[in-house]
């Protein structure tokens, strides 16, 4: 909703900073022991509880914050328990209890969620900081607690999991993009390069004979783990997949006879410099033909593979922006790992060639790749260098056709620092990167903030609200919270405290637009009246104080209103964006809006920094027949992954965002954090303009349902 304020964020985009409010009481001091150890493995995973007391959700346990915490309900027995994405070996256990601590309680262990192993219990517990050593092996971990030692429930400020995971992270990164690809023959214009562009409308196609290969060059040995081949019609019935370290000897890492085309995700263990597709039998009478062919290699610290060298390290630059249009642009943003803060250089003296960036290592290191992800303001060419003392500087890459946007780039290097040292501007601006990551072994890095992990397939229902209760009663306030206020984007009406959102009986919410003035309450002129009192009053809420998550199917069912002005809209927000964080930056995930006066079209997009207000991503849709989404209720989904988003309706595919195709093409991809969900249904506005004679009052948003499966 947020995204129709008519803002589209341009190169100078103001970025205010993210503040984090306490909580009351503050909590413990973490001992130093604690305090220093590693990322614990549970850190931004999956969390579910027994159930919370108000805005004190399982998700805090798991957060990182030491400010935030979980609490149960004010009885017995109560558990918490973190999914990790991947079995792991639990070696420690550390409890940061707020004063609400359990006397009895047990650490458990499962790799389904149903099955558990208890690998410690007491009935003595003590309460403050308890670091437990334990030893057993799982995908879940739980506490599991039975006896409280107060008359409230059970709160933690943190609950930490340490140990290893079972198998090394196979990462989502495409080390074959923009690899030199060569093959046995090629149709025409179909060259092997057409498959590592990025560009998922050209392909290699080979000659119609058998057999063909198509090989990359990833520039040096990597640890591969996963393939992605995008087959146009003519496939290969039989092929292998090798690896090689000089293109000569090759390793069979992969084998079939029963190719079926199409897109293939094969997982693979094998280390090489080569990846190659070696296909013995065709599919057609045709030859071989690939619209894409991606190689995953271990990352991010993935055993054998190459690691985030550059997160939290310190970083220098020729000049950096502080102003009213880029708050705080300094070189730390580059190596945050947060890709909707940025450094640019100075508007007011850094707009000219040469500008650098740099980051320090901590100690000499192996550069094998750099990953670059530019604002608009881009170098068209610079130059990767590397430096023992930050002083002399040897370039490890150079170009003078950059292309902005993101850029992975295979290097080999040797240096404790890197810099990114630009020579000429593509735009008037100066230079801004998003990110400026360095990839490698060696140096001293600061270990990054574990990835949240993926839904299980197939994912398992979490939370829901089903609205079933007696007619007149009020949404429930352990899942919803009112938002009540003026809306944005010019809109008419004021959102009230619940007064117009009830159940009706029948299993459905009702959200209920009225024609009704509130004094005291100020809204843009009516363009009926002139008025600027609040002429309508709506409904508008939202979970963020009460669910948050990251990932998983988002499902709801609803039906819509008609009538000119009116606005339904289910969506969602980055949770930091109630933190402070300003719109667009924490990101904004619209699964269904409907305008009233075109209930034929519906929409989903997202907005980010790059990509927001009227230049959001997104794409309208109809119904089959063109019929009109008032008439009755539609099933809206969104399949939320590391990968991306795929939006459906009534269980069919109405438009696909892919991650790395949106940062490769418009900018960085910000959601890959906790968002809260929202229902509301506005009157008037920017976008669905305003009211008129014929819009019906009162007019009623319905929902069914509302579902998230992980």
């Amino acid at each position: 909703m947020l995204r129709r304020l008519g803002l589209l964020v341009a190169v100078a985009a103001t970025l205010l900073t993210f503040t984090t409010v306490p909580a009351t009481p503050a909590p413990p001091t973490i001992p130093a022991a604690s305090a220093a150890a590693a990322v614990p493995l549970s850190q931004g995973k999956s969390v579910t509880a027994s159930g919370t007391e108000g805005a004190f959700s399982a998700r805090n346990a798991v957060d990182g914050e030491a400010a935030t915490r979980w609490s149960s309900g004010f009885t017995d027995v109560q558990w918490l328990q973190v999914d990790l994405g991947a079995p792991a070996t639990i070696r420690q256990v550390t409890l940061d209890w707020e004063a609400a601590y359990a006397k009895s309680f047990q650490i458990q262990v499962s790799n389904d969620a149903a099955t558990w192993t208890t690998v410690h219990t007491t009935t003595q517990g003590t309460g403050g900081s308890q670091s437990l050593a334990v030893s057993g092996t799982g995908r879940f971990v739980r506490l599991y607690a039975t006896e409280r030692a107060t008359a409230f429930g059970y709160s933690l400020w943190e609950f930490q999991v340490h140990g290893s995971t079972a198998s090394a992270a196979c990462g989502s990164t495409d080390a074959a993009r923009g690899r030199p690809a060569t093959a046995s023959s090629a149709e025409g214009a179909f060259s092997a390069q057409n498959v590592v562009d990025g560009d998922p409308g050209t392909r290699w196609s080979s000659g119609f004979s058998d057999p063909q290969w198509l090989q990359i060059d990833l520039g040096a040995a990597k640890e591969v783990c996963g393939l992605t081949l995008d087959w146009e019609a003519a496939y290969a019935k039989s092929f292998q997949i090798q690896v090689s370290n000089d293109a000569a000897t090759w390793t069979t890492v992969h084998t079939t006879t029963q190719g079926t085309g199409g897109s293939q995700s094969l997982a693979v263990s094998g280390t090489g410099r080569f990846v190659r597709l070696y296909a013995t039998q065709r599919a057609t009478a045709y030859g071989y033909s690939l619209w894409t062919f991606a190689v995953r290699t271990t990352t991010d610290g993935g055993s054998g593979g190459d690691v985030l060298l550059s997160y939290g390290r310190p970083g220098a630059a020729s000049t950096s922006q502080s102003d009213q249009n880029c708050w705080e642009c300094t070189p730390a943003r580059a190596f945050d790992r947060d890709p909707a803060s940025r450094w640019a250089t100075s508007s007011t003296t850094g707009w000219t060639d040469p500008a650098w960036i740099s980051v320090d290592l901590g100690a000499t290191a192996q550069i094998d790749r750099i990953v670059l992800q530019w604002d608009p303001a881009y170098a068209k060419s610079f130059q990767i260098q590397v430096s023992s003392n930050g002083t002399d500087w040897t370039p490890i890459y150079s170009t003078t056709t950059g292309t902005g946007l993101k850029q992975t780039l295979q290097v080999t290097g040797t240096g404790r620092h890197v810099r990114m040292y630009g020579t000429e501007r593509a735009t008037p601006y100066g230079y801004s990167l998003w990110e400026f990551q360095v990839y490698g072994t060696g140096g001293a890095p600061n270990p990054a903030p574990p990835l949240p992990a993926d839904p299980a397939t197939p994912p398992r229902l979490v939370w829901s609200d089903e609205f079933d209760g007696a007619a007149g009663g009020k949404p429930d306030p352990a899942k919803w919270k009112a938002d009540p206020g003026t809306g944005q984007n010019g809109e008419l009406q004021y959102y009230t405290d619940h007064d117009n959102a009830a159940l009706d009986g029948a299993g459905h919410l009702v959200m209920e637009a009225r024609k009704q003035a509130t004094p005291g309450k100020g809204c843009p002129p009516d363009p009926l009246t002139g008025s600027t009192t609040c002429q309508y009053t709506s409904a508008r809420m939202n979970t963020g104080s009460t669910f948050q998550f990251t990932y998983g199917r988002v499902e709801a069912r609803i039906k819509v209103p008609k009538g000119n002005g009116l606005w339904p809209a289910f969506w969602m927000m980055g949770g930091d964006f109630l933190t402070g964080r300003p719109w667009p930056y924490n990101g904004e995930i619209d699964i269904m809006e409907i305008l009233g006066k075109d209930v034929k079209t519906a929409y989903s997009t997202v907005h980010a920094p790059a990509y927001n207000g009227g230049g959001g991503i997104g794409s309208p849709y109809r119904l089959p027949q063109d019929a009109d989404f008032s008439d009755d209720f539609h099933t809206w989904t969104a399949d939320w992954t590391s990968k991306g988003i795929v939006y459906g309706l009534d269980g069919r595919t109405v438009f696909t965002l892919d991650k790395d195709q949106v940062e490769a093409t418009r900018g960085p991809w910000i959601f890959d954090h906790p968002h809260y969900m929202i229902l509301n249904l506005a009157v008037g506005g920017d976008w669905p303009g305003p009211t008129d004679t014929t819009t019906p009052f009162p007019s009623k948003l319905l929902v069914d349902y509302v579902r998230v499966y992980q």
